[in-house]
């Protein structure tokens, strides 16, 4: 199993089971930006714990590993648990969804693209990838996130609404390093356009 085969085998349990969902993470920000390599597929599910043993049971053992308990806890905590492919190595991350403004926000602003032949999948908004990667440096300063931004930012940045960016870096606190990262990457592409067009050789 690939990762779309598990994408697709993931989207198919949360809509059989009837759990709001949202990719986020890497699968997001490679959609609007650039690729790069990642074995984790992140998810945020407006899970309830009556829902807990449908999920789980569509992710039979021993083709999967998933701790109903586990499960139950992230619920109650609004936190995490894991739903792993040992044949392949892959793992989903499922995020409970915070009571808050923020994911409100996020999901009010889902996306369905296209990803596979067949469906549609609900991803978070390039905004919200954008902002979450930003809160993610700032917590453990990986700068795999700002190239992810960065990324989304050269391949996407005509569409991204700036404004809604700038107004919850204010509010999540990282407005200075939403600032830094559009300004370097505005700089990048002011170097590129002044390169001349023609061909050498």
């Amino acid at each position: 199993m690939d990762r779309t085969e598990l994408l697709r085998f993931l989207v198919e349990a949360l809509e059989e089971v009837g759990v709001d969902y949202l990719v986020v993470g890497s699968s997001a920000s490679m959609v609007y930006g650039e690729p790069r390599l990642t074995r984790d597929i992140d998810v945020v599910v407006d899970l309830r714990a009556d829902q807990v043993p449908d999920l789980a049971h569509c992710f039979p053992a021993p083709a999967f590993y998933v701790s109903e308990d586990a499960a139950r806890r992230a619920v109650a905590h609004r936190d995490m648990f894991n739903v792993i492919h040992p044949g392949s190595g892959l793992k989903i991350d499922l995020i409970v969804r915070k009571a808050d403004a923020f994911d409100d926000s996020r999901f009010q602003r889902r996306r369905r693209l296209r990803v596979l032949p067949d469906r549609t999948v609900s991803f978070a908004s390039p905004e919200d990838v954008i902002l979450k990667k930003l809160v993610f440096f700032k917590e453990g300063g990986s700068e795999k996130h700002l190239r992810d931004v960065a990324g989304i930012l050269q391949v996407s940045g005509r569409a991204i609404d700036r404004a809604y960016v700038a107004r919850w870096a204010r509010r999540l606190g990282v407005a200075d390093i939403w600032g830094t990262v559009s300004k370097r990457v505005k700089a990048g592409a002011g170097r590129s356009s002044r390169k001349d067009p023609r061909p050498r050789g």
